[in-house]
């Protein structure tokens, strides 16, 4: 008996250590590409133009990064970029909320026939040429507005939303309605502080979805000065040639455009990566929403 106790234990060792293996193995697979963007970031000129920077910078300098802090245009796409973020995040949790707490209740007439409705837009994509129409139509075509009214809420994430409510005991509802709560009363008092694990992922994948969004600012917009960051960085990697670069001693304008790449990808990755830290227990909490039934 003992034996096999410790053959078992060292197969446990044996699959703990491959599994550690594989996630460190993932996990430098992640991190190379962002240690090499630092570097090219970092790195001078004639380095750049030679190939020779990889995993440690070369020539060291921050003349990439002082570009983009002194050029007005990259920090106006990204304080609005930042408030875009926010507040489609703030203004789609509220609408994910809304759209899942009534399909909670039984009771609800046409409730089959709504979920159906809502999950068949899932499948079914009108397609760009009629959505661009239909923005024209509503007057959103160069409206800032047409980055935000679109995309409030996620079909997906709504049920996602919808299935953390049910889990959430009918008797709490229940008890709270004999005290004579609202509706309402009952989704902020009761759904929404016990929801915290799915309203921060929800709200991770919100964001990053926002920031790292480009494609309806390059369909709908042509006022230049509501391109969130993300279409500007797409703008200058497209047109890196043709991009003006101030230049200073030591450096020519194609090594700095190299290097200004990079540190703007930087300088646009790192916020949005900042943020996961802070929601990483909720995150791993809201990911794992019925993977446990008892």
């Amino acid at each position: 008996m003992e034996e096999n106790r410790m053959i078992h234990s060292g197969k446990t060792k044996i699959g703990d250590g491959i599994f550690v293996v594989l996630c460190a193995l993932i996990a430098v697979i992640c991190l190379l590409p962002m240690i090499n963007l630092l570097a090219r970031s970092l790195s001078g000129t004639e380095y750049l133009i030679k190939h020779e920077v990889y995993l440690w910078p070369k020539g060291f300098n921050f003349s990439a990064y002082k570009t983009v802090l002194s050029d007005v245009k990259y920090i106006k796409a990204f304080v609005w970029t930042v408030f875009l973020t926010v507040i489609c995040m703030l203004l789609s949790l509220t609408m994910t909320a809304l759209c899942a707490y009534p399909l909670i209740y039984e009771q609800l007439k046409g409730r089959r026939l709504i979920n159906i409705l809502i999950t068949i837009t899932m499948f079914f994509n009108a397609g760009t040429i009629p959505n661009y129409l239909l923005m024209q139509k509503l007057n959103l075509l160069d409206n800032p507005l047409v980055l935000i009214i679109p995309g409030c809420l996620s079909v997906y994430n709504m049920i996602i939303m919808r299935s953390f409510f049910y889990g959430i005991p009918d008797s709490l509802r229940e008890s709270a309605q004999i005290d004579g709560a609202s509706f309402f009363k009952i989704l902020t008092a009761i759904y929404i502080p016990l929801s915290k694990p799915v309203l921060a992922t929800l709200a991770l994948f919100y964001a990053v979805g926002r920031w790292n969004g480009y494609y309806d600012a390059l369909m709908y917009m042509k006022n230049k000065d509501f391109y969130p960051l993300q279409l500007l960085l797409y703008n200058i990697l497209n047109n890196i040639n043709s991009v003006e670069v101030s230049t200073q001693e030591g450096f020519s304008a194609p090594g700095l455009s190299e290097s200004l790449k990079a540190a703007i990808v930087m300088f646009s990755t790192i916020p949005i990566l900042c943020i996961y830290p802070f929601l990483q227990k909720y995150f791993i909490h809201g990911v794992t929403l019925g993977a446990v039934k008892e």
